[in-house]
């Protein structure tokens, strides 16, 4: 049963103040003084400082928590190239999952552009402004030469995620199903199927977790992407095989994973059935996944099982992601978002799960009781702790790694200022619904 109407939806965005986030001020502004130091004259003494020193620019502006969240509306979630205004609804709502998670600031920016140089330029040239860039919808493959280009090309993070967020979320997920099912990381088979910007992310990403690459076949709407096809593009030919095998249905026999970043209802019950004991299924497409809960648990019984829906257990939620993601990149003020800060994230995620869940998070998903095993190896989205795990987890990976340009020595007084983060979001929140 859905949770809401097409009417509700349309008034959740339409109704009051228009959209879904807003700028707030930070400043006093109730005197002369106040304007004088906000404006002309006194923002001469930030200018001329950040002018003589460009890092000063994280110290006198918000720049240091300040994310552009660009889309050029060309896969917007699976409603295609619907263009990007169409695609600014999202692009806000990113916005508010970013204030309201991990307090992060967000100018969300709909560029009319399909070609990627210009794109490319056009992003490049926002640098001074922003602390980071997050890249969402870009249609595969262009949002691959995207992303690479400007992470080249610029001192800040930037992250598509579309690739990455999938990618870490379900590598946490994969770490403690592998825990369940009593199998070695090293040593298991991987089906993907979708190569796409998701697909191939969490293909590279679950074979820097550790995953043999000789033991992951990756699939496409056309079947098993095959070394022969000259047709592959420079992504999917990291992925190739030479197995003979050419269907979905051939990749899933004897398989220990499947991760589906694809289309809904292309894994039947008799193709789970051939996977080798204890299988680990993420059906991770949206609304409908690859093989639904049910059926997977009635065919597999001993199935450990992720979906994107957050009506069933193990939700792969991008959300668990980039807004402590971002955190962490920006209070160390890095330079990027590499390979070490996504493993750490995902170790980080899958490490809290072992932890006892509090009673609010129980509550909020009404339930009595939630604890680490075959239906809980991902922590709730609604679980506060998780800017401690994963904000914390990216930042010391980003020092340790050698891209951050601030330190940070007190890491106890470090989560403390997370935890007042977040508070300060809801309660200011529930202040504003009085």
């Amino acid at each position: 049963m859905a949770l809401y109407t097409k009417e509700e939806a349309l008034a959740y965005h339409g109704e009051g103040r228009k959209g879904k986030i807003e700028v707030v001020i930070s400043k006093p502004f109730q005197s002369q003084k106040d304007l004088s130091l906000a404006y002309t004259p006194g923002v001469a003494e930030p200018c001329l400082a950040i002018e003589k020193d460009n890092d000063l620019v994280y110290k006198y502006t918000a720049k240091s928590n300040l994310v552009a969240v660009i889309s050029n509306g060309t896969a917007v979630l699976g409603l295609g190239d619907i263009g990007p205004e169409a695609s600014k609804p999202v692009m806000e709502g990113k916005g508010l999952l970013f204030k309201a998670f991990a307090d992060v600031d967000v100018f969300d920016i709909e560029i009319n552009e399909k070609d990627p140089q210009k794109l490319i330029d056009i992003v490049k040239s926002m640098e001074p402004t922003f602390g980071g860039i997050n890249l969402e919808d870009i249609k595969a493959p262009e949002c691959f030469v995207i992303e690479e280009e400007l992470k080249k090309l610029m001192n800040i993070p930037v992250f598509h995620d579309d690739q990455h967020g999938t990618a870490i979320i379900s590598g946490g997920a994969l770490l403690n199903a592998l825990i369940i099912a009593n199998k070695k990381i090293e040593d298991v088979k991987v089906v993907f199927n979708g190569a796409g910007a998701a697909g191939i992310s969490c293909a590279r990403l679950f074979n820097s977790l550790g995953v043999k690459k000789e033991n992951i076949v990756l699939c496409d709407s056309k079947g098993v992407v095959k070394a022969e096809n000259p047709k592959n593009n420079i992504y999917k030919k990291e992925f190739e095989t030479n197995r003979d095998i050419e269907t979905l249905a051939d990749a899933l026999k004897d398989a220990d994973v499947f991760a589906g970043v694809s289309v809904g209802n292309v894994v039947s019950k008799e193709m789970l059935k051939t996977m080798a004991k204890n299988p680990i299924v993420f059906a991770m497409a949206n609304p409908n996944p690859e093989i639904t809960y049910d059926d997977a648990v009635d065919a597999r019984p001993d199935v450990i099982m992720a979906t994107g829906r957050s009506d069933y257990p193990n939700q792969v939620n991008n959300v668990l992601g980039f807004p402590f993601i971002f955190r962490g990149a920006l209070d160390v003020h890095a330079t990027s978002i590499n390979e070490e800060m996504k493993i750490a994230a995902a170790k980080a995620l899958a490490e809290m799960a072992h932890l006892a869940v509090p009673d609010y998070v129980c509550k909020a998903y009404n339930t009595d009781k939630i604890e680490f095993g075959p239906e809980y190896i991902i922590p709730k989205p609604l679980d506060l702790r998780v800017i401690e795990f994963v904000a914390v987890a990216v930042a010391k990976a980003a020092i340790e790694s050698g891209v951050a340009r601030k330190s940070i020595t007190n890491w106890d007084e470090y989560k403390m200022q997370l935890r007042q983060r977040v508070a300060r979001v809801h309660n200011n929140y529930k202040l504003s619904e009085k």
